[in-house]
């Protein structure tokens, strides 16, 4: 199971009502991940769990390829370190904590210099050996899905409570695309949400027509460029308009899957790693409640 965590612990920070410690420090968005965690732990019984960790969650060439790339996010550029995200005060604080009391529990988080999150999601998820579960809100990480290697994603956009199960399927079901094709698809579309513009005047119904006919962004664009191509002028047009973002966003769209990331070490532990730590987070940060559960489920895999 990979923890697309950032998505999480946003989703538990606007999820979960206020909840502070002793001394002031707001809680809400710790609790609420740690619940995740016990009941996708307990629901489904992963042998291992990794949380996957925003090293860089703005990856410098990316801005290179795409400029725009989540520059709406983006309340300080920094040089040589990541750009500072826009995240609430309340939130911010959180972050730390959650580290810690992962740390106490034992439980894998994994990053990788230049990368995000979903970037270490694509590099274990692939060739894994096993089957794979990925949890995020982020529809980004529908192209990893992989039925033959029994990969699927369990999207929480609707809350983990009332996540879907998403696999080739669904993806075909709900964009009329199969998931090998969804990179290309969001390419294509593009996504405001990450500053990515995509082919103006090409939403997701014309881009899905597309790649059904033309299988992938190098059929379409071979189509583009060939005057004999069975495709309409004024699509043909907005195609060949696009061609400088067509020739570096299907690189920022990717997820990256070789990054060089542990692959071992993920198991679940049956005991904390440091149970006096562990007792000491959770009584200095009003979490007894949410560890406790998360113990007992750990204890009982």
């Amino acid at each position: 199971m990979l923890l697309d965590s950032a998505s999480m612990y946003f989703r538990a920070f606007f999820g979960v009502p206020e909840i502070l410690a002793e001394d002031g420090t707001p809680v809400n968005a710790v609790r609420g991940f740690l619940d995740f965690v016990s009941r996708l732990v307990e629901q489904y019984r992963p042998t291992d769990l990794v949380c996957c960790w925003d090293d860089d969650w703005r990856p410098q060439w990316r801005v290179d390829l795409v400029p725009t790339y989540k520059t709406h996010r983006v309340i300080e550029e920094v040089q040589s370190a990541p750009d500072v995200e826009e995240v609430p005060d309340p939130l911010e604080v959180q972050v730390p904590v959650i580290v810690e009391v992962l740390q106490a529990l034992g439980l894998s988080r994994v990053g990788a210099p230049e990368a995000e999150a979903d970037d270490v999601i694509g590099s274990l998820a692939t060739d894994a050996g096993c089957p794979v579960d990925v949890v995020t809100g982020d529809r980004d990480l529908f192209q990893v899905v992989d039925d033959a290697r029994s990969v699927r994603v369990l999207y929480i956009a609707r809350g983990v409570g009332n996540h879907e199960r998403v696999d080739d399927a669904w993806v075909r079901d709900k964009y009329g695309v199969s998931a090998h094709q969804y990179a290309d698809f969001a390419t294509l579309r593009g996504d405001s949400s990450d500053g990515l513009p995509g082919v103006k005047g090409v939403g997701e119904k014309t881009a899905a027509t597309l790649l059904q006919r033309f299988d992938d962004l190098a059929g379409i664009r071979a189509a583009a460029a060939d005057p004999n191509a069975d495709l309409a002028p004024g699509v043909r047009r907005k195609l060949v308009d696009a061609a400088d973002y067509l020739d570096v966003a299907p690189e920022v769209v990717a997820v990256r899957r070789t990054l060089e990331v542990p692959r071992t070490g993920h198991a679940l532990p049956a005991e904390p790693a440091h149970p006096e730590r562990l007792d000491e987070l959770a009584a200095r940060y009003n979490l007894a409640s949410p560890v406790g559960r998360l113990r007992e489920v750990l204890a009982a895999q």
